[in-house]
């Protein structure tokens, strides 16, 4: 089972993908990375694929939560090759795609990564964080979003993760949002005034 750490007191199955929705500043990201450190702090793996934010700021933003230095974290950063920032190769931890709408490459580093905990490290449990599915939808159609979701999923699911996906529930239509949540075991909702509440498929 995955410990969903102290905010939300809540426990999942391996293979569970979660959705995590809310306004836009309602510390979403914040919530995805605390349960991720959660993991880490246990010796499982973690994930981090940014589309919003380059891996050196994510990394920062970890190191305040816990001190991952030789621990399995790895960063897919989707951002930093967009931004033109020098000729950036990947290394240990951190695996760079060419944009956010490389989806393929974000699902071929993702697997790469994975590969590597499972197979070369023997983590069983590893915890997958995608940020923001928001900025998919800015760059891609829903058809296009929806379907590399599916296998993003379907590959969390298959080799027993946790996934966590942030989202911003304002920004997107009630059809856009109801596609979306189809792929998900799981919602938890961010609120400005409130802690946020899981909700499970089933509960």
């Amino acid at each position: 089972m995955y410990d969903l750490g102290p905010d939300l007191d809540a426990e999942v199955e391996p293979g569970t993908n979660l959705l995590i929705s809310g306004p836009p500043l309602t510390g979403k990201r914040a919530l995805a990375l605390d349960i991720l450190a959660a993991g880490t702090e246990k010796g499982e793996g973690a994930v981090i694929v940014t589309t919003k934010d380059g891996a050196e700021r994510v990394l920062n933003d970890y190191a305040k939560r816990i001190d991952y230095e030789g621990k399995p974290v790895s960063v897919v950063d989707c951002v930093t090759r967009q931004q033109g920032v020098g000729d950036v190769r990947d290394d240990e931890r951190v695996k760079y795609t060419s944009s956010p709408v490389d989806m393929t490459g974000i699902g071929i580093k993702l697997s790469e990564v994975l590969q590597e905990y499972y197979q070369q490290r023997g983590l069983e449990q590893n915890r997958i964080m995608l940020h923001s599915l928001s900025t998919l939808l800015m760059y891609a159609d829903l058809q296009t979003v929806f379907r590399f979701l599916h296998v993003f999923t379907g590959r969390i699911q298959s080799v027993g993760g946790l996934g966590l996906f942030a989202i911003d529930a304002d920004a997107h239509d009630d059809r856009t949002m109801n596609t979306i949540k189809q792929l998900f075991d799981g919602i938890i909702t961010t609120h400005e005034d409130a802690e946020p509440d899981v909700r499970l498929a089933g509960d």
